[in-house]
C-alpha cells in the first residue's frame, strides 16, 4: 500500500496545527518543516505534483498576540489568523525557495469550492501553478471566513482540493497513525490499515479532536475520506510527528488508507454525466464531432450554433448536425460569450472578446460522450 503515495502523480498533503507547531510554546517546529518540505522536493525531482494545505496560522498568531489558551471567539480567530497567515507563508517560502522551489500562497472559504464560478476559477489557478512548477500552499481563508462560510477545519478543505485539482492521493498528515476500531488508549482497539469503503460501521468508529489548537478530529477525516474518495482519490490518515513523514510512509510506515472506486477522471465524469443538468445546447459539425470521439477537445471553431442561456462552468448538451446528442460537458465560456466566438479559430477569441480565454471551448477532461 506504500507505494499508492509513490505512484501517485498528483498528490495533495494536508498538515494539522499540532506538527507544525509546539503545543506548549506555539512557536513554529521549524526542523520537522524542513524535513517535510525535503519529502516534497523529493517526489517533485521524480514527477510528481505536489501541493500543500496547511492548518497553522491561528496558533501562531494566537502566540505573537499573546490570546490565551482556549477556544477563541471568532473575531479573535480572524486576528490571529492574519497576523500568522504571514509568519506560515514566509516560512514555506523559505523553505521550498532552498530547493530551488517557487510557492504560491492559496486562501480559501468554503464558499469558493461550492460556488461553481469560483471553483472553476480556483482550480485554473491551481492547475496553472503547477503546470508552471510551482508548489501551492493552500488554507482556510480564516480572516474572512465567518462560521457560515468555513469549512472549520483543513481534512475536508484538502479533500475538496484533492477532489477539485483531481488528485490521486491525498495525505493527511496529523497526531493519530490511522484509524482504530475503538478510541487506541482501549484494551482490545485494533488498527484499520485499509477501508474497503467507508460504512456506518467504519464512521461509528471516529472520535473527536484530540488537541487545542487542532479544529478537526477522526470524524472530519472520515468525512474528508468519503470526500476524496468519491473523487477518485485514495487517501492516508497518517501519523507525521517524526521527520521526513512522506518518506515514512513509502518505507511501510504504519497509516490507514482508504481506496477510491474509481480514477478521478472518470469520478469527474461521473459527476458531470449524472449529477448536473444540462442548462444549454450547443451544435457542432462533422469534423468536431469526429475530433471528439478521437478524444479531442471541443474548439470554437466546430460549433455551429448555441442555443440556451448558461453561464461559465454550466453544463451543456452536445449534438451533431442532425439533432443527436453527441455527450455533455462544462462550457469554458457563458452563452454571450460563445454566441460570438462560435465558428472562430481559437486564436482569434482574445479578438473577438478583449480578453484572452481557454483555447476549449469544453476540455476533454471535463466532456462525457454519449455511448452509442
Amino acid at each position: 500500500m506504500s507505494t499508492y503515495l509513490e505512484k501517485a502523480q498528483r498528490v495533495v498533503v494536508k498538515i494539522g496545527s499540532a506538527l507544525l507547531t509546539d503545543s506548549e510554546t506555539g512557536k513554529l517546529n521549524r526542523a520537522w518543516l524542513h524535513a517535510l518540505v525535503e519529502d516534497v522536493a523529493r517526489m517533485r525531482a521524480r514527477g510528481q505534483e505536489m501541493l500543500i494545505v496547511s492548518s497553522g496560522a491561528i496558533s501562531l498568531g494566537r502566540r505573537a498576540l499573546k490570546l490565551p489558551v482556549g477556544k477563541l471567539k471568532l473575531e479573535e480567530s480572524q486576528a490571529a489568523a492574519a497576523v500568522g497567515q504571514i509568519g506560515l507563508a514566509h516560512a514555506f517560502q523559505e523553505n521550498l525557495s532552498s530547493f530551488g522551489i517557487s510557492c504560491a500562497q492559496i486562501l480559501l472559504t468554503l464558499e469558493d469550492t461550492e460556488e461553481r464560478r469560483r471553483y472553476l476559477n480556483a482550480r485554473s489557478t491551481i492547475q496553472t501553478l503547477l503546470k508552471l512548477g510551482a508548489v501551492p500552499v493552500i488554507n482556510e481563508n480564516d480572516t474572512v471566513a465567518t462560521s457560515e462560510i468555513r469549512y472549520g477545519d483543513n481534512d475536508r478543505l484538502a479533500a475538496r482540493v484533492a477532489s477539485m485539482v483531481s488528485a490521486d492521493c491525498l495525505v493527511l498528515l496529523s497526531d493519530v497513525d490511522g484509524l482504530y476500531t475503538a478510541p487506541p488508549h482501549l484494551p482490545g482497539a485494533e488498527h484499520l490499515p485499509e477501508v474497503a469503503e467507508i460504512t456506518p460501521e467504519i464512521e461509528a468508529m471516529a472520535g473527536d479532536a484530540a488537541s487545542i489548537y487542532s479544529r478537526g478530529g477522526m470524524k472530519t477525516k472520515i468525512a474528508a475520506a468519503r470526500i476524496a474518495t468519491e473523487g477518485g482519490a485514495r487517501m492516508a490518515i497518517a501519523n507525521g510527528r517524526g521527520l521526513n513523514p512522506l518518506k515514512a510512509i513509502e518505507e511501510g510506515a504504519r497509516c490507514t488508507w482508504f481506496n477510491a472506486p474509481s480514477t478521478p477522471i472518470a469520478a469527474r465524469k461521473r459527476w458531470i454525466s449524472g449529477s448536473l443538468k444540462s442548462l444549454g445546447t450547443i451544435c457542432i459539425d462533422d469534423g468536431a464531432v469526429k475530433a471528439l470521439l478521437q478524444g479531442r477537445s471541443l474548439l470554437p471553431a466546430g460549433i455551429t450554433d448555441v442555443q440556451g442561456e448558461f453561464s461559465r462552468g454550466d453544463a451543456i448538451t452536445v449534438r451533431d448536425m442532425h439533432g443527436h446528442e453527441i455527450g455533455r460537458g462544462l462550457s469554458a465560456y457563458d452563452s454571450h460569450d460563445a454566441r460570438i466566438i462560435k465558428g472562430h479559430s481559437s486564436r482569434e477569441i482574445e479578438q473577438l472578446l478583449g480578453y484572452s480565454g481557454r483555447a476549449e471551448m469544453i476540455h476533454r477532461d471535463d466532456l462525457v460522450l454519449k455511448k452509442p
